[in-house]
């Protein structure tokens, strides 16, 4: 049985605004990298059977060395399916060396209205075993707030 990593908030912004954000290039860049890092998206394809790359880049790589160089992260993300404005399920393969770090994880974003906001629910499965389960959870939380963030200010 696959480890499956997850997190939830709820953001004070329409379902519609907060899926608006999830497939938005200039967005994601803006807020899915978790704190400590910037991303970069270099291909970018929004639909089904497409997706992107994103190379994420540690500020301080000292205590968190990069998975495909000292001080990066590179991902290849498809978007396996989209259900305006409910649901973004991605496939992400990381580009590595370490056979810890193998593997097709799938990311499932959902989002549900609940009261004036979203609660978007984020669901990892088949995690590759290089990734600490509790290091996940934080960075899941840490790019919900960043979401967060970033469409209740556009709000």
């Amino acid at each position: 049985m696959s480890r499956i990593d997850r997190a939830s908030r709820v953001i004070a912004a329409p379902p519609a605004t907060v899926y608006g954000a999830l497939l938005d290039r200039e967005s994601l860049e803006a807020w899915l990298p978790p704190d400590g890092m910037r991303g970069r998206v270099e291909r970018w394809d929004p639909r089904p059977g497409g997706g992107f790359r994103m190379i994420l880049t540690y500020l301080d790589s000292t205590d968190s060395p990069g998975k495909t160089s000292e001080a990066t992260d590179v991902v290849d993300v498809g978007f396996a399916d989209l259900v305006p404005p409910e649901c973004v399920v991605q496939r992400a393969v990381f580009e590595a060396d370490d056979p810890s770090y193998a593997g097709t994880m799938t990311m499932t974003w959902r989002l549900a209205a609940v009261g004036d906001g979203t609660e978007v629910t984020v669901t990892a499965t088949d995690v590759p075993p290089g990734i600490g389960q509790a290091d996940h959870e934080a960075g899941i939380a840490s790019s919900l707030a960043n979401l967060a963030s970033y469409v209740e200010a556009a709000s």
